[in-house]
Order: C-alpha cells, then structure tokens, then sequence
C-alpha cells in the first residue's frame, strides 16, 4: 500500500465499498460503485484500477466467467476490518460509519461507542446464503442447534437477512420442521450447498409479513417525576412509545429494551419500561 500521500475522503469510501462487496459477495463490478455512489462507469472502473495498482496489489482479480472481479486467494482487507458486521449493515442500509471508519483521524469530539463481540461467520457462507435468497434458491447446510444433542443436516429456503442488535441470522423455510424459523448465521458449520429452487418465499411467510403495534410506557412502580424522565429518553408521546414491527421481529426488538415479557424481574429503576399491551402480542413473542 502506497502511504505517501493520504486518501481523499471520497475515494476512500469507494475503496472500501470494493472490499466489502469483493470478499463478501465474490463479485465485483463497476455497478457497485456506479450505483452507490452516483459516478460513471469510466470513473468506476478507474477507482477499481487504482484500488488494484496503488492499495492492494494482488487482492482483487477479473474473473471471465463471472464478469467482474473476485477476492483473490491471498485477499487481505487493507482499508476495512474484513467483518460481516460491516457487509450486513450495508446490505441493510444502516452502515455503522463509525466501526468502518474508526481509523480515520476526523478531528470530532470524542466518542466512546459499545459493542457486543461480533459473531463469527465466514465470507464463503455468507456468499451462498446472499447468492440464494437473491436466485431464490434451497440451500443445505449442517446446522448445530441448541435444542438438539447433534447437529443436523437442514435444508432451508432462505428470504431475508436479520440483524438483531446482537447476532445475524436468516429467516428461511425449513423442510424438515415445515415452518418458517430463524437460522443463525453464526451457527452454520461448513459451506451450505445450493440444491432446488424455493418452494416457500417471503411472500408465503405470514407471520414474517404481519405486522404488530407494541406499545411501551415506563414501569408504573415508578413515580410521576421518573416516569417523566423515562417517557422523554424514549421520546413517547403521552407517555406511550408505539413500535409497528414484524411479529417475528418483537422478541429481538424487547430484548434490545431489555424487557422481559413474563416476569418484570428487579426494581422498577432497572427495569424502567414494561409493554403496555403484551395481550395483543403474546401471540406473537418467542413463538
């Protein structure tokens, strides 16, 4: 990598894009940056060149068949962290600017920002789950579950990717169980295999496309001055904050709340805000 000069701002985000895109998908066009950034294809193609010339040497590689350029065999992330973490924010829109570009010196106030330890998962499985839900195909894959003694042999029809504030997983239809379940990513063992086409799509998955109102109001063991103080952390409105999620998304969102739908458990200063119609959403919750 040449360190001689700095890299401005604008073309450093796009260098980056090339190694996110790059490792965690295997394929690389000019698209990408065209489409992200607003640029032409020529200016495109010279900020590939350049990436490839003046940062990395040998990390990215055209591939004929694929048409666009691929993580070579000795890739090494140089410009980002090279973990799901930064491809999975991207790929859901809420890039978490800070972890990606933490190393830049950009003279702001400082911050200290808390993370929980990112799971593990690999670049080759994350590519097979991606390229499936987008080819709407099944995958088959072992998969180690904590309600059984061994792991399994699964095959699944993956749609969407999730993240809950602490681990990723795929929301897929499961063949074996017949259902729609959550799979963690982190949890796949070996390289899934692509085998059919999906038998069971987003569309078909009722529960994942209802959606529920979970409305929160602070702890009413709480007195009017704490209630207060709560209901404007949370920006409630007549001290009730409304949530319109997925059903299946409700548990992940309580557990970001840190509330416990069947016991309020500790004092009210720790608990702080409880669910003010879990009778209409108990149907719903850890199901």
């Amino acid at each position: 990598m040449n360190n001689k000069w700095p890299i401005r701002w604008d073309l450093l985000l796009r260098y980056r894009l090339i190694e996110i895109i790059a490792l965690w998908e295997g394929r690389l066009t000019t698209n990408h940056l065209c489409e992200t950034f607003g640029i032409g294809r020529q200016q495109a193609s010279k900020d590939i060149n350049s990436y490839i010339n003046d940062i990395s040497g040998k990390n990215i590689e055209y591939d004929k068949q694929l048409k666009g350029y691929k993580p070579s065999k000795v890739f090494k992330p140089l410009l980002t962290q090279g973990t799901a973490d930064e491809y999975l924010h991207l790929l859901h829109r809420n890039q978490d600017l800070y972890k990606s570009f933490a190393s830049l010196d950009l003279q702001t106030t400082s911050t200290e920002v808390i993370y929980a330890p990112i799971r593990d998962i690999s670049p080759e499985i994350l590519r097979v789950v991606i390229q499936a839900i987008r080819n709407e195909q099944k995958i088959s894959l072992t998969y180690v579950s904590m309600s059984s003694e061994s792991n399994e042999r699964r095959t699944i029809s993956p749609h969407t990717i999730v993240f809950s504030g602490v681990r990723w997983h795929v929301r897929a239809y499961c063949d074996k169980n017949r259902s729609y379940r959550d799979f963690v990513l982190s949890r796949f063992q070996g390289i899934p295999e692509v085998v059919d086409r999906v038998t069971h799509t987003v569309i078909d998955d009722d529960l994942w496309n209802t959606y529920i109102t979970v409305k929160i109001k602070p702890d009413p063991r709480l007195d009017k001055r704490r209630k207060a103080i709560i209901a404007r952390d949370y920006g409630m409105s007549r001290g009730t904050l409304k949530l319109n999620l997925r059903a299946p998304l409700i548990q992940y969102t309580l557990q970001q709340l840190q509330i416990d739908p069947d016991v309020w458990k500790g004092k009210p200063n720790r608990q702080q805000i409880i669910i003010d119609n879990l009778d209409e959403i108990d149907a719903y919750l850890f199901k």
